[in-house]
């Protein structure tokens, strides 16, 4: 019986872990991010600042007139998509430590961002 007791045990252990992990690393990027997003094209404007906020690597707005969703995953790879009207776009990219940045792209603009943690 005692036996089957330390096995029980080892598993819920090794399933446990994992799920502990996975909780730990989509954390790291928690917090308010300041996303800069410029265009490859003059005639999508020049580009703005939106902040965005990430909890349990789950992403929400910062900011009453842009939209934001989106996720971050444990390794930081990030997809985002942020509307404001009936304006939308989505951005793909990566977060590391305080930085991170991608591309995005719209109905008829496409461009980069960059962020950083506030």
């Amino acid at each position: 019986m005692n036996g089957i007791r330390r096995g029980l045990f080892v598993i819920l252990i090794a399933i446990a872990f994992p799920l502990t992990q996975a909780d730990a690393a989509t954390s790291t990027f928690d917090g308010t991010w300041n996303v800069r997003i410029s265009s490859s094209s003059q005639t999508c404007g020049n580009g703005s600042t939106v902040a965005i906020g990430i909890n349990n690597g789950q992403i929400a707005s910062s900011s009453a007139a842009v939209t934001a969703s989106g996720r971050v995953a444990d390794a930081g790879s990030i997809n985002v998509t942020l509307s404001s009207g009936i304006k939308r776009a989505v951005g793909f990219g990566r977060l590391s430590g305080t930085s991170g940045s991608g591309t995005w792209r719209g109905a008829m603009c496409t461009g980069t961002w960059t962020a950083e943690r506030m």
